[in-house]
């Protein structure tokens, strides 16, 4: 894992820690890692060091237009490739909105139905619009920029449940990882712990820090600096469980949320990072 001098420019309330800045190296093209602030539900977008775009998810239908004009605002005009998770409405609700007024040359998916109207919307779209696609298989490597390592942790099972189908990946910038769990659960956590090294130093934590996800042994194998949790303040699935948190405090893993901090972005040179939230703590405080 990667080594760094942490220094703090603003306080910590609460669980939430502020940001802290560091020195990349100049001549290096970044990585950049947004998770999106769509409420209750995952959007993440990474713009890769060579310039390739990769969407994963989109949140639920009513932020796909967030997600659009997230995308706009910063010029990204295509997408090379589009991931989707799992056929839940909070992760590919707002994809249909994407893929009508941007560019998306391949989608990554788990080849799994799911007998709802979201689902249909989301199918028919990539239908009409003719986008190629690709069931994932554990263990795929996705090759979309020579300077990373982009492995499928999980893909789609046996079960009639969408969650355990979660496509979970494993992002690898020299020193740096982040993980993508998706909304995985404890049992798939525990077979990918038996298959790959799961340490790393962001970690967007499994479904929305719910607390059929995240077990102790799980977050003690991946030591993540920084967690991230994808959730909106006005839930009812009590998103996220004290249980997590008190996990993550114990580890004294930086915790960052879209509810709090609003949109979050991680740049790294490959050997140390940034995070840059949106708002601080001050801001949520205020709300």
């Amino acid at each position: 894992m990667a080594r760094r001098l942490i220094l703090y420019v603003t306080c910590v309330c609460l669980f939430f820690p502020s940001s802290f800045v560091l020195a990349l190296e100049q001549d290096k093209q970044p990585l950049k890692v947004h998770f999106i602030n769509v409420g209750q539900g995952d959007s993440m977008l990474i713009e890769t060091p060579n310039g390739k775009n990769v969407l994963i998810d989109g949140g639920p239908p009513k932020a796909g237009k967030v997600v659009v004009s997230y995308l706009e605002k910063r010029n990204i005009q295509s997408i090379d490739l589009m991931i989707a998770t799992h056929p839940d409405f909070d992760h590919i609700g707002g994809l249909p909105e994407v893929m009508e007024n941007i560019s998306v040359k391949h989608i990554v998916e788990t080849g799994k139905f799911h007998l709802t109207k979201t689902y249909a919307t989301y199918a028919a779209t990539v239908f009409v619009k003719q986008i190629p696609f690709t069931v994932a298989k554990k263990g795929d490597r996705i090759d979309i920029d020579p300077l990373l390592q982009i492995e499928i942790l999980n893909s789609s099972s046996d079960t009639k449940d969408n969650n355990p189908s979660s496509l979970a990946l494993k992002l690898t910038y020299d020193e740096v990882d982040v993980l993508f769990l998706a909304d995985v659960e404890k049992a798939q956590e525990k077979t990918i712990m038996k298959q790959t090294d799961v340490s790393a130093e962001i970690v967007k934590i499994a479904h929305h820090g719910s607390n059929t996800s995240s077990s102790a042994h799980f977050l003690e194998e991946a030591q993540p600096e920084i967690a991230i949790l994808t959730y909106s303040k006005e839930n009812d699935f009590g998103h996220p469980a004290p249980r997590v948190i008190n996990e993550l405090q114990s580890l004294t893993s930086l915790i960052y949320s879209t509810a709090v901090f609003g949109n979050i972005v991680i740049e790294s040179d490959g050997k140390d990072y940034v995070v840059f939230p949106e708002k601080s703590p001050f801001d949520a405080l205020s709300e």
